[in-house]
């Protein structure tokens, strides 16, 4: 008997939609450094590495958590492991409002960071509720909870002003709590879970779950994910700062301009699991790579003053881009992450379906590392250059390796599939036969 024989479609819809609301409650916390980093900023007189750290600490945790959590919710479940998480992040959330240091607020960052392995928990447990046909889908919806950064971006500045940041943080807290008990009570262990205790079998034991770990093809959907959700962390939580830096905004205002970016980089995760779906993870990775090539390009130019020798003397003029210009490149630049997200998600219940906790994991975890490490990045390159668009300079760099490492590889794979394209030397990567010569008259 088939595990989801007898699965109904509103139990499925109700283990996807409770998930998708989890998660977007805890990516909200995760990245409420963002707004509320902002003053602590100001506070504390923090150097932009410094700013750059606070923003990335919450990441760190939340990337490596997700290795283990990813395999404890293959052991026990994700309706007990969503809780947990849950609980203890609404903790820390709590004890950051009473941080008075800059370590100390390190050192809460850190406990807030579990917001984040929350991914891998709602992919597990979503992931045995579907098939593979319909998991790009489902599991491309569970995604859109990425909008609980657009969530802290448009609402938290409206907390901070109103109550200030240390409320603002219970507040989160006590979301959090609340969040914990509805999805205790209205959600069901998941029928693989319920097919294991039936049956009396054991759950694979964490080494065998990590076993798919060696094969490179899994480190290289991580490489992906480091862009297409590391980037879109790191610049949910620096867009705020940036608009504010590099523009003069107000907090509020840059605020809502980085909710319009981190919006669609969530809502349309859904869209990209269908088209992987439909047409094909491959053309989704090619899609996200190369519209975000021409994006980031235009984004990394600097405000710049021209002065060439003309014919009647010196000719001035410079170029530079507006805010309208660059939120509606963020905007598109956020759209096409959302696709790419959902893309590589595709491959791992298809590949691994059976180490989707371990593979998953680790993929979200290099995934998380880059939001980690690309706002730390971006603050060095800012104290080292003095120059605002450094971040995009650095973005497009990591996006241009990757699309030439995935076409290479894709190459690769057509060539030990079709062999005789190794020896073929004059016609084009399509092993056909060339024109037929004109009928004779």
């Amino acid at each position: 008997m088939h595990v989801l024989d007898g699965v109904t479609k509103g139990q499925q819809t109700q283990a996807l939609g409770m998930s998708t609301l989890a998660f977007t409650t805890c990516f909200a916390v995760w990245t409420i450094f963002s707004i509320i980093g902002i003053r602590i900023k100001q506070e504390l007189g923090l150097s932009e590495t410094q700013f750059g750290l606070l923003v990335a600490t919450p990441v760190l945790t939340g990337s490596i958590s997700r290795i283990f959590l990813g395999i404890l919710t293959e052991q026990v479940g994700g309706r007990i492991m969503f809780p947990i998480q849950m609980v203890t992040t609404a903790v820390a959330a709590f004890l950051l409002s009473m941080a008075d240091s800059y370590p100390l607020f390190l050192l809460a960052a850190l406990g807030v960071g579990l917001a984040g392995g929350s991914f891998i928990i709602g992919i597990a447990y979503v992931s045995r509720w579907y098939d593979a046909k319909s998991q790009g889908t489902a599991l491309g919806i569970f995604g859109v909870g990425n909008m609980g950064a657009a969530v802290t971006n448009f609402g938290a500045p409206f907390l901070v002003v109103a109550f200030g940041w240390q409320q603002t943080a219970q507040i989160y807290a006590g979301v959090l709590l609340i969040m914990a008990l509805i999805f205790w009570v209205f959600t069901k262990d998941d029928p693989v879970l319920v097919a294991q205790r039936k049956s009396g079998t054991r759950p694979a034991s964490a080494l065998m779950q990590l076993e798919p770990l060696k094969d490179p093809q899994v480190w290289r959907f991580a490489t992906y994910y480091f862009f297409v959700f590391g980037a879109f962390v790191a610049l949910a939580s620096w867009l705020p700062r940036y608009y504010v830096g590099a523009y003069g905004l107000d907090l509020q205002t840059a605020g809502m301009l980085a909710a319009a970016y981190s919006l669609p980089a969530s809502i349309f995760r859904a869209l990209g699991g269908w088209m992987s779906d439909k047409w094909g993870a491959r053309f989704v990775m090619y899609l996200t790579f190369i519209v975000s090539l021409i994006c980031l390009f235009i984004l990394s130019y600097p405000n710049t003053t021209y002065i060439v020798e003309g014919i009647n003397g010196p000719i001035e003029f410079s170029f530079g881009i507006g805010v309208p210009l660059f939120a509606i490149l963020a905007c598109g630049l956020g759209f096409v992450m959302s696709l790419g997200k959902a893309a590589v998600y595709k491959h791992i219940p298809v590949y691994y379906p059976h180490h989707v906790g371990a593979v998953g994991g680790l993929v979200g975890m290099i995934g998380g590392l880059g939001g980690f490490i690309l706002p730390i990045s971006f603050g060095i390159m800012n104290d080292l250059t003095g120059v605002w668009t450094s971040c995009f300079m650095l973005m497009f760099l990591i996006v241009l390796v990757s699309t030439i490492w995935m076409h290479l590889a894709i190459r690769r794979m057509e060539r030990r599939k079709f062999p005789e394209l190794k020896t073929d030397t004059h016609l084009s990567d399509v092993p056909d036969l060339p024109h037929p010569a004109p009928a004779a008259r």
